[in-house]
């Protein structure tokens, strides 16, 4: 026994100096990130701040390209197929990650043999929102209104199956509630119909939700998170009022299988620290944004336990999409 680890020790001091060498080299170009939605989303947002801190700190740019489509599988199969050299990324959510997998039964990438995961960086909660003029001024005033009138309050989402429609179906299977599900294309659309009046609620990213709440063009009901959030800090969660849904999204960084592990955690140091840059904390305090970073490891176990929670969502709706 005692020769056997002896041996291992020699190996692993042998391996080192290649590790290393392979680590400092890296990366020796640009590090393309690609985001599987349209610009000026959330995701885009957030990873367009951490950029410059990041490539400060890699010494090469980091360069973001937004490839949308099939709610983020096309951006998505496209880095499964890349080179697995550490130098094309996903910026993955629970969309592309946790419920494409449980909603397409033809998806074109396999969510975890397809990717090595680098890390989180951050999480956006959701916030409940009611249209103007809707007269619910509280979360038990518009639950009352919706079983008053099951299946005629409307509510909007960016998609069929995306992050904000199964928030709203896990409050409406809580509380017992039919509701009309309105899908649109994105954030953008959804929440301007909400500002017309088109649809009664929805849930969407809370920065956005407070700049027009501000102005007195919607109201905000309660927070999806966990905890209340420093951006509303006047604004209970639902689980104060009673309703523990969490409702909102994550972001984190993946890249393709194979990809060295010694890049993985490189990266994830690298954003761990670009999330503490004084410029990042305050273009995620503007979109209550979250920071937040993992181990890859600890991402890995992160996304099949987000992705377990949304199979109990999904359950009873018997969602799929071609």
């Amino acid at each position: 026994m005692a020769q056997l680890t002896r041996r291992r020790l020699l190996g692993a001091a042998a391996a080192l100096p290649l590790a290393t060498s392979a680590l400092a080299a890296y990366p020796d170009q640009a590090v393309r990130v690609i985001v599987p939605w349209n610009a000026g989303g959330l995701a885009d947002v957030v990873i367009r701040a951490m950029a410059p801190a990041m490539s400060a700190r890699l010494g090469q740019a980091v360069v973001i390209e937004n490839r949308p489509g099939a709610n983020g599988a096309v951006g998505t199969q496209a880095v499964a197929r890349a080179a697995p050299d550490g130098h094309t990324l996903i910026l993955a959510n629970a969309e592309t990650h946790a419920i494409n997998p449980l909603i397409y039964p033809r998806l074109p990438y396999d969510p975890v043999a397809d990717f090595m995961p680098v890390t989180l960086f951050a999480r956006g909660p959701f916030v409940l929102l009611t249209r103007p003029g809707f007269g619910t001024a509280d979360l038990d005033a518009f639950l009352a209104r919706v079983r008053a009138d099951p299946g005629r309050v409307s509510f909007g989402s960016w998609g069929i199956g995306s992050t904000s429609h199964l928030a709203m179906e896990a409050l409406a299977k809580r509380a017992g509630l039919r509701m009309l599900h309105v899908p649109y294309t994105g954030a953008a659309p959804a929440s301007t119909a909400l500002i017309a009046g088109q649809i009664d609620a929805m849930f969407l990213n809370a920065g956005p939700a407070e700049a027009v709440a501000r102005d007195g063009k919607v109201r905000i009901l309660g927070v999806g998170a966990p905890a209340r959030i420093p951006l509303l800090p006047d604004t209970p969660t639902l689980a104060e009022l009673g309703m523990p849904v969490n409702a909102g999204n994550w972001f984190g960084l993946l890249g393709p299988a194979r990809m060295p592990a010694a890049a993985a955690e490189r990266l994830a140091a690298v954003a761990a620290e670009g999330v503490e840059d004084p410029a990042v904390r305050e273009v995620f305090r503007a979109q209550a944004a979250l920071p937040v970073t993992t181990s890859p490891d600890a991402m890995r176990s992160f996304i099949a336990e987000d992705r377990a929670s949304w199979a109990e969502v999904l359950r009873d709706l018997n969602i799929r999409l071609e």
